[in-house]
């Protein structure tokens, strides 16, 4: 049951909203130009990132931390930084994708412009670097395989967003779904799970092999946190998604779902399909047969299968760590209903 992970997260959420607080940065200058350098840079992003949601990454940095041996106190900085990175691919995704809402609210960049929310964004990067290297808490060897770390899961995500849309762009309907594995895992699985954890071990000064077999956890937790993520934007709560609601369908996204089912479709219904994805419907009723296609070609029966395929995969890693000694019992426990918390949300 996820219910220990539900109690975790409520447990750590105040120390990381407390770390975020004051990690607002300021205008490098006090001139009068100050004003205007917080209408349009500074306060935009810290907005956004005090808008967060469940904040279950830059928790995952304190559960790393405690894994490892550590304190969570020792891993709010790689948290500070993991939310800023949200924040900073959060902005940038929807402008990529001309997105609507976030959170509720109309995305950044239709408030404040394309232009002041990419350099929001890219604000938002720089303090990922200062968040980290201004902790006093981290000696020089960990502040190194901390920033290593950052630069990995950085580099990953931008490799899984550039597959995802450059086969929007390409109209590739060739995409496979161990292609789209492949993607998802970089741009979702490594800054999700996989490096918050391996952050807060290294922070903690926990050993590499932690470290490792945290990210070993991590990667197939994450890997089913996007595929519950992709299954909830085709048959979850349409009222809690709002506009979002099988948005996934109007940009034409080439979820797990969507390849396994073009890859199980007569040709007919594969052509219908792909038709509906292409044409940016937002039409209830096309949505509707877009969904009944995708179950029709077994995409949602897969996606559940697999998703809960890589939770076992998961608590599998989580077992052997506990049993080799590298973390305790209690820390396998809460890694486990991480990984079942992935699969069981329903937001």
């Amino acid at each position: 049951m996820a219910a220990p992970f539900v109690d975790y997260l409520a447990r750590r959420l105040p120390l990381v909203e407390g770390a975020l607080a004051p990690s607002a940065s300021a205008p490098l200058t006090g001139g009068s130009v100050a004003s205007d350098l917080r209408g349009y840079l500074y306060d935009p992003l810290d907005r956004f990132t005090a808008s967060g949601g469940k904040r279950v990454r830059p928790v995952l940095c304190l559960l790393g931390a405690e894994a490892a041996g550590g304190t969570a106190e020792s891993a709010l900085a790689c948290a500070v930084a993991v939310e800023l990175f949200q924040s900073a691919a959060l902005i940038h995704d929807d402008i990529a994708d001309e997105g609507e809402l976030r959170r509720g609210e109309p995305c950044l960049y239709r408030v404040e412009g394309t232009g002041l929310a990419i350099n929001a964004g890219d604000l938002a990067l720089v303090r990922v670097l200062e968040v980290i290297l201004a902790d006093e808490g981290l000696d020089a060897e960990r502040k190194a395989l901390v920033l290593d770390e950052v630069a990995r899961m950085e580099r990953h995500t931008l490799e899984g967003q550039a597959l995802d849309l450059g086969w929007v762009r390409d109209a590739r309907w060739d995409v496979t779904p161990d292609d789209y594995l492949y993607m998802v895992r970089s741009k979702t699985a490594w800054y999700t799970v996989a490096s918050p954890l391996r952050l807060g071990a290294l922070a903690a000064g926990g050993s590499r092999e932690t470290a490792d077999g945290l990210e070993r956890a991590g990667l197939p937790a994450g890997l089913a946190f996007q595929i519950q993520d992709d299954l909830l934007n085709l048959v979850g709560d349409a009222a809690a998604q709002g506009k979002d609601f099988r948005s996934d369908i109007t940009e034409g996204k080439r979820t797990l779902a969507v390849v396994w089912a073009l890859a199980h479709l007569e040709a007919e219904k594969g052509d219908e399909l792909v038709a509906l994805l292409g044409s940016h419907t937002t039409d209830a009723s096309e949505l509707d047969r877009a969904v009944e296609l995708i179950e029709l070609g077994g995409g949602l029966a897969h996606c559940r299968e697999l998703a809960r395929a890589y939770v076992d995969e998961a608590r599998q890693a989580a077992d052997a760590l506990a049993r080799d000694g590298l973390i305790t019992v209690e820390a396998r426990d809460l890694l486990c209903s991480m990984a079942d918390f992935f699969v069981e949300r329903v937001s």
